[in-house]
């Protein structure tokens, strides 16, 4: 990890280095991986010896450093060109200040070559207010991992396992079979939020909940996100986790679901590199032993299995960036480059057709998945705020339990909802 020495003296050499450039892109980032900062160097120096006169100036700095920084920086003379986002709800803040400048010109340069090259759905994540307000960089997935093994001994096949119902049987023929059918972190909360997320995105679609989102109707509290808790409810009643899962944190469900102690585990594209990482003997479950499937569909409900849940991430320009900025993101989004920074980094790109850079099997599923989605929701938390993510957590964990009914979960969710948008 590079000091914060280190990290002042590298910008303070690429600073001088630029002096007697035409245009400097100032290029703000969190990134503390030694291996991923070669390869951001290095597209940067590609760019540079393709663009005579433009200079790319990178800034590294750790998670909270950036967050604290990012403010004061965007309203000084040294604000960064372009910088990294999570999307979501703060990226939305930060377009209301004025101090970003959408894409959209950019995108459609060209016959529209840019915008047409990379997945529509991640596009549509950054977008609010029709206007594109950051390009798309990295995306993720958040599905069911398995153990087949696991499976196999219950008699439950994977593949068919398309419906609500179908996952209820599954979790009902394991628990027989004397099996935990599922890991869960319950004590960090927010690892039981996906399945709410998810069942509200199955019952809403992706039309009800951007209505709820605009505030029509009854807004969170309304029937789909009313069902959605009731679906919750019912898995709860099944007490499908592992015990003391109210106290787990992730890494305790990762643990388990490492260590063979259940057989399913909703979770990230990495999930099982994380989980190898956290299990008792560091070897967890061997590749060809896990699977995955998407989280299924509500039979009836608007939502299809190909709208995805998971990260979006991006680059956001600021108003005054020199006009190069967009083409070296565009530079950077190309299927050639996402290649490189899917096989050197592990992310899964957003490029068309980049898919096949990512080397580890079950991480190229989820991105082959990926380069087929109809729509990319980006973790509640994120996209909602964190104040009202902190409240579907905090519902999803009393619905599951059993402590609060779905209808009085869903109109919490709607009045802190309400009192964000104040």
């Amino acid at each position: 990890m590079l000091s914060a020495i280190a990290i002042a003296v590298a910008g303070y050499c690429a600073s001088t280095a630029t002096a007697a450039a035409d245009t400097t892109i100032r290029w703000l980032h969190l990134e503390q991986v030694p291996g991923t900062i070669e390869v951001w160097n290095k597209l940067a120096k590609d760019f540079e010896a393709s663009h005579p006169g433009v200079k790319i100036e990178l800034q590294f700095l750790e998670n909270q450093a950036f967050k604290a920084k990012l403010p004061t920086l965007l309203q000084s003379n040294e604000a960064p060109s372009f910088f990294y986002t999570w999307g979501g709800g703060v990226l939305k803040a930060q377009a209301e200040t004025g101090m970003l400048r959408p894409i959209d010109a950019a995108l459609d340069a060209d016959g529209g070559a840019w915008r047409n090259g990379t997945s529509a759905a991640t596009i549509d994540g950054m977008t609010f207010d029709g206007k594109v307000w950051a390009a798309p960089y990295k995306t993720g997935l958040v599905s069911f991992f398995y153990n087949k093994e696991l499976f196999k001994k219950a008699n439950v096949d994977a593949t068919q396992i398309k419906t609500w119902g179908d996952f209820l049987n599954a979790v009902k023929t394991l628990k027989d079979a004397g099996i935990v059918p599922i890991a869960g972190g319950g004590g960090d909360k927010w690892p039981i939020h996906f399945y709410w997320g998810y069942l509200a995105m199955r019952e809403a679609g992706h039309d009800g909940f951007e209505k709820a989102k605009a505030g029509e109707g009854d807004g969170f509290a309304g029937e789909a996100f009313v069902k959605a808790g009731e679906h919750l409810a019912e898995l709860g009643k099944l007490e499908p986790f592992q015990n003391g899962y109210l106290g787990a944190t992730w890494n305790d469900a990762l643990a388990a679901f490492g260590d063979g102690r259940a057989a399913m585990l909703l979770g990230f594209e990495n999930t099982n590199d994380t989980s190898r990482a956290s299990s008792t003997s560091g070897k967890g479950q061997p590749d060809d032993n896990i699977g995955r499937f998407p989280f299924p569909v509500v039979e009836g409900a608007p939502g299809v299995a190909t709208d995805y849940l998971g990260r979006l991430n991006g680059w956001v320009v600021t108003k005054n960036a020199p006009p190069e900025t967009e083409e070296f993101l565009k530079f950077l989004g190309n299927p050639e480059n996402q290649k490189l920074l899917a096989q050197k980094t592990g992310i899964i790109p957003v490029a068309k057709g980049s898919a096949d850079g990512v080397q580890n099997v079950l991480l190229k599923d989820s991105a082959v998945a990926l380069d087929q989605e109809t729509w990319h929701q980006n973790f509640l938390d994120q996209d909602l705020g964190p104040n009202v993510g902190g409240v579907v957590n905090d519902m999803t964990m009393d619905i599951v339990s059993g402590s609060t009914s779905p209808a009085d979960a869903a109109q919490q969710i709607q009045d802190a909802y309400s009192l964000e948008a104040k």
